[in-house]
């Protein structure tokens, strides 16, 4: 399924504004929709991160697999946890097919997670194994949110703050390009036809 211009614009309107995870006071994205081109969606594109063995990457981790790239945050306590579950029996219900996906949890909580705490927070057995997670400095992260259109705001202060943020789950083709935007509130088994369905129209992966 690719969207038209107006389609996508008003799926990812309608979408964000009911994917605010609530880690933290309920707010609505203030960024607004995709910038569009050509009738092509500006999602997606260069970032310099740090996965977390702390090895440096950018945008290449993306190309020759798809990836579903995810938003959030590991001291978050409930939408986070709840997304990458989703993610994992997505995958599980695709069976060997589910193989060919990646799943990318980008924090956005540079100050807390480091590359030490998303390697503990995603060996957690309920999550996809593996799960790239990705972090870096606050201005390398804000890029990266940038490029992909994601909403996220500290809330509060002292060690228990929190962070809301976009809550959208972006799924990117063997070639690092955007294919469509799936909400976190979708079943496992809608998230699967979702990204088989990507598959069996999109690009091949090793393509």
């Amino acid at each position: 399924m690719r969207e038209t211009r107006t389609d996508l614009i008003l799926l990812l309107a309608a979408t964000a504004s009911l994917a605010i995870a609530g880690c933290g006071p309920r707010t609505s994205i203030q960024s607004g929709g995709p910038n569009v081109s050509s009738g092509t969606a500006l999602i997606g594109g260069p970032f310099k991160l740090v996965d977390q063995d702390g090895k440096a990457v950018d945008q290449r981790i993306l190309n020759h697999r798809w990836s579903a790239v995810f938003f959030g945050y590991t001291y978050c306590p409930d939408v986070c946890p709840a997304t990458l579950q989703l993610l994992a029996q997505a995958k599980a219900q695709m069976g060997d097919a589910g193989k060919a996906v990646q799943v990318v949890f980008i924090s956005v909580d540079p100050d807390r997670d480091t590359p030490a705490q998303l390697k503990s927070y995603l060996a957690t057995p309920a999550f996809p194994q593996p799960t790239l997670g990705l972090t870096g400095s606050a201005a390398q992260i804000a890029a990266a949110a940038k490029a992909y259109r994601a909403y996220y705001q500290k809330q509060g202060s002292g060690p228990g703050y929190s962070v809301n943020h976009s809550a959208l789950i972006y799924l990117m083709n063997p070639a690092g390009q955007f294919d469509r935007v799936m909400a976190e509130s979708l079943t496992p088994k809608e998230i699967a036809a979702q990204i088989q369905d990507a598959m069996r129209v999109g690009p091949k992966v090793g393509a």
